[in-house]
């Protein structure tokens, strides 16, 4: 995939952040989902209404009703823009939709008696294949994919603040 090789840094970054938290223990589940609501939300919320060639799909909401089932409310989410371009929605859906498909693993991992609607809100059958077909086919030239990462870096950062 066109991104990958070029965000692996940023990407590991973000992993030892949320590595540190407990997913089968109660309190460090709900530390964990509380990080990603003060992150995930505001990128969707970017995302919403952008011309995308992609049919994603929020997930605020089964996060929503994770952190309610854990008795709390969302938190406030943290500020985030990027320029209006395509690279950059592509950068960004990139790691939403990458989040989307370590969460279907990571939900693995969560204490049984835990919630996990926002885990386990995963990719249908083909849905990630076609993801990255639709990604590498709207890539451009050496300045769009350095846009789409800066981007992804961007957003990457923005979980890396919330953890």
């Amino acid at each position: 995939m066109i991104l990958r090789a070029r965000t692996t840094p940023a990407h590991e970054a973000v992993d030892a952040a949320y590595g540190q938290y407990r997913l089968d223990d109660r309190e460090g589940y709900t530390a964990f989902l509380i990080a990603h609501a003060r992150a995930l939300p505001p990128v969707e919320a970017w995302l919403a209404g952008k011309g995308i060639a992609f049919p994603w799909r929020s997930r605020r909401a089964a996060l929503a009703a994770d952190l309610s089932a854990l008795g709390r409310d969302m938190p406030e989410p943290l500020a985030f823009d990027l320029p209006d371009d395509d690279a950059a929605r592509w950068g960004a859906l990139y790691v939403t939709e990458g989040s989307r498909l370590g969460g279907v693993m990571l939900a693995r991992q969560v204490g049984e008696q835990l919630p996990r609607a926002y885990l386990e809100s995963g990719f249908g059958p083909g849905e990630w294949r076609d993801f990255r077909l639709a990604l590498d086919s709207a890539a451009g030239d050496d300045d769009w994919i350095a846009r789409a990462v800066s981007a992804a870096e961007r957003v990457f950062a923005l979980y890396g603040r919330a953890a």
